[in-house]
């Protein structure tokens, strides 16, 4: 009883930073986008927790009429354990079955599967955090956007050109427009009016290990970051980071796993004006893979540590741990090995939450359904067979819908309080006395 009397009034006092935060941005309450408050995320005025999946193959099956029922079925899967958001690709460039097979030129019929991905999600309530290109060449990627420059005569010397000729970049803007202005043949609404749009990501774990200074990176995110605004306000921007330190702090470069000195700069990067949220990732058994459990769950602790409190007091921004997972291809792996790791990081969240820090939920690579056997990459987890870890997955997800809901009411609660404050007082209504932790608990 104790415990949840403790719990209620951590969040009460949550609920008062909420209401108080100086940083609260333009909110029109009721209208299902998700926006940002301080270091929180809401949604129609009330907390929301981005807890969810990665399923990067959503758009390629849904473009397959006869396929789309795999989409279906993992949307049912997710919202049946609870969880509220999925990150998948808004790109599929050259290649085999491409959104773009060439700069500027579309496949219909793959636009239609993403279509049917953004109506399914909004059917079953699901929110979308859609990325707009791959570092990687896997689906096309900047390797794909280089060679389009360079089969036009530019002599281009590495695919980190990407960020920095002006041709390719032109490229890539035109692809931000073409999906952001998107009309949905099933919806019949504009991408970028579209609240089941939770966020855009602006590349996936973008790297330019050209240029470890950061500074290409950082030119690269903020005038794609103005474009991305330019067009579409109602959404939410985040960069596609994976967390790693740069030069703007040297002291936190030592956090980074050896060797990883990318180009990318956790802080300077999202401090850039546009983007909304700051994302990490953690892949402890690909990052230091040459140590033991042991050691792989205290990095992740340390990780995890050193970026929601950065996300708190250095950039005063949510923080979304976008792809987590384990794989079972691992040398000596058991299923309790990655329970672990998923109960790590579930409970650094659920502490966040519960003390009003800036983590806003977790999103697990990758969720699988029947049939999708060819895409398992070893961190694939079918929610529909019965498992530890996805009854893992349901208890975190319970856990942060309890705490949304209480933190609603109170927050209702504190808003009608200061209300009748104001009609009492004549519209001088009282500042609210803050009480300090301590004394709560005293």
């Amino acid at each position: 009883m104790m415990k949840h009397l403790v719990l209620v009034i951590l969040l009460a006092v949550l609920v008062h930073d909420h209401v108080h935060d100086g940083t609260t941005t333009v909110e029109a309450a009721g209208d299902g986008f998700v926006r940002t408050r301080g270091i929180h995320f809401v949604l129609n005025g009330k907390p929301f927790y981005a807890n969810g999946f990665n399923a990067y193959w959503l758009m390629y099956a849904a473009s397959d009429p006869s396929q789309r029922y795999k989409v279906s079925s993992a949307f049912h899967e997710a919202t049946s354990h609870g969880l509220t958001v999925a990150r998948t690709w808004a790109f599929s460039d050259g290649g085999y079955r491409p959104l773009q097979y060439a700069p500027g030129f579309y496949n219909e019929q793959m636009f239609k599967g993403l279509d049917f991905v953004i109506y399914e999600a909004r059917k079953y309530g699901m929110k979308l955090i859609l990325s707009l290109v791959n570092n990687y060449e896997s689906f096309g990627g900047k390797k794909q956007y280089v060679n389009w420059a360079r089969s036009k005569g530019l002599y281009l010397t590495s695919d980190d050109d990407f960020f920095r000729s002006p041709l390719v970049k032109g490229y890539y803007a035109n692809h931000v427009k073409t999906v952001l202005n998107r009309y949905n043949s099933f919806t019949g609404i504009h991408y970028k009016d579209d609240p089941t749009i939770m966020a855009w990501e602006l590349m996936n774990e973008p790297r330019c290990t050209s240029d470890p200074s950061g500074r290409t990176i950082q030119a690269w995110i903020t005038e794609m970051a103005s474009l991305v605004k330019s067009i579409d306000r109602n959404h939410l921007l985040e960069a596609g980071l994976e967390g790693f330190y740069g030069q703007s702090t040297p002291q936190r470069k030592r956090m980074n796993p050896a060797g990883f000195n990318i180009g990318t700069d956790f802080i300077a990067n999202n401090r850039i004006p546009g983007i909304d949220f700051a994302t990490v990732h953690c892949y402890p058994d690909q990052w230091v893979s040459n140590s033991n459990e042991q050691y792989q769950l205290s990095f992740l602790n340390n990780w995890l540590n050193a970026h929601f409190i950065d996300a708190q007091y250095a950039l005063r921004k949510p923080i979304l741990v976008a792809e987590f997972g384990k794989s079972f291809k691992d040398s000596g792996y058991n299923t309790y090995q990655r329970d672990q790791l998923f109960s790590t990081v579930f409970y650094k969240i659920l502490a966040s939450a519960k003390r009003g820090g800036p983590a806003a939920g977790a999103l697990f690579w990758q969720l699988l359904t029947e049939g999708m056997e060819s895409f398992q990459d070893g961190y694939g987890i079918m929610l529909g067979q019965r498992s530890s870890t996805a009854n893992m997955i349901a208890r975190q997800n319970h856990r942060l819908y309890l705490i949304r809901r209480i933190l609603g009411r109170l927050a209702n609660m504190r808003r009608w309080k200061r209300a009748r404050g104001n009609r009492r007082s004549g519209g001088n209504g009282g500042g609210s006395s803050r009480m300090e932790l301590p004394q709560l608990l005293n």
